[in-house]
């Protein structure tokens, strides 16, 4: 029970960071493209990571690192930028919002995992709480926007479910050092093509770089597959309510953003869906859980 929670809080803390990015992405790289920054927080965090574990791929590992390289970051990143430029920021946030309900079929397809009504009920929950916190009444639609922040939650939730099914005989930091630089070497070609003229840092933009870098990935991801290995797929992908969650409160406390009655509703329902979530996990399936990484297949 201990271990459990531990894991849980652990692994809540990198959704909790995430729901920074905005904030941080607005108020220090304002004059950075979406994509540019999306290859900056990848790419040096990982090749830093590889620098400490001193270790690369070998055999399978290699397709099977690109594979949840490009899920986990680089098809999730482009997705999720082309959603925020076409879409108002409450659509695009609710259409991530759908990746743990996605998760919970593709655990059942690839990992064995049950489908519970329980699990799937949290992740609507969380869902309906997600859309109080950020959509507006003026909200509008793009088809291409909502295709891509479809397919973006899509990614997300293939990389979770694999990223538990493949887990190589390495150590957690190693695993993230290789799925960053992966992910983060994918977004180059896509950045050269669509976003070459990076401008020069200033002490500001270098601040928030560090922090979306070191903090926001390495850390995060670190943190994030960790649980990945320890606790079930669905009940991770319902701790990524906490980003909007989070987003919306530090938009509250530090750029003077309303708080309506019905955001506090959502906060709440975000929370419940993920205790739901959890509490339906442990009491289900005490015996068929191991606390150790899962086998790789």
């Amino acid at each position: 029970m201990k271990n459990r929670t531990s894991d849980l809080l652990l692994t809540a803390i990198a959704p909790v960071i995430w729901g920074s990015t905005y904030i941080v992405t607005t108020e220090f790289l304002p004059n950075f493209s979406p994509l540019t920054v999306a290859l900056l927080r990848a790419l040096p965090a990982g090749l830093l990571l590889l620098l400490i574990v001193r270790k690369l791929p070998a055999g399978i590992w290699w397709p099977r690192i690109m594979i949840l390289g490009a899920l986990n970051f680089s098809i999730f990143w482009c997705m999720l930028f082309i959603a925020a430029y076409r879409l108002p920021g409450g659509v695009a946030a609710t259409l991530g919002a759908v990746q743990p309900l996605i998760v919970v079929f593709i655990a059942a397809a690839l990992l064995g995992s049950r489908i519970r009504f329980v699990s799937v009920l949290a992740a609507i929950i969380g869902l309906a709480g997600v859309a109080l916190l950020v959509l507006t009444p003026n909200a509008t639609l793009d088809a291409i926007g909502v295709a891509a922040g479809f397919a973006g939650a899509v990614s997300m939730a293939f990389g979770t479910v694999l990223t538990r099914k493949w887990q190589p005989p390495v150590s957690l930091l190693t695993f993230t050092a290789w799925q960053l630089t992966a992910g983060g070497i994918l977004l180059v070609p896509v950045v050269l093509l669509f976003d070459p003229n990076i401008p020069m840092p200033t002490v500001g933009n270098l601040f928030g770089l560090v922090w979306l870098g070191l903090i926001g990935a390495a850390l995060t991801c670190y943190l994030m597959f960790r649980g990945i290995s320890r606790i079930e797929p669905a009940v991770v992908s319902l701790l990524g309510f906490l980003s909007p969650a989070t987003a919306v409160l530090l938009g509250w406390l530090f750029l003077n953003q309303a708080l309506s009655p019905l955001q506090i509703v959502g906060v709440v329902l975000v929370i419940g869906s993920i205790w739901i979530g959890q509490r339906a996990d442990r009491v289900s399936s005490p015996a068929t859980r191991k606390d150790e990484p899962v086998t790789a297949t």
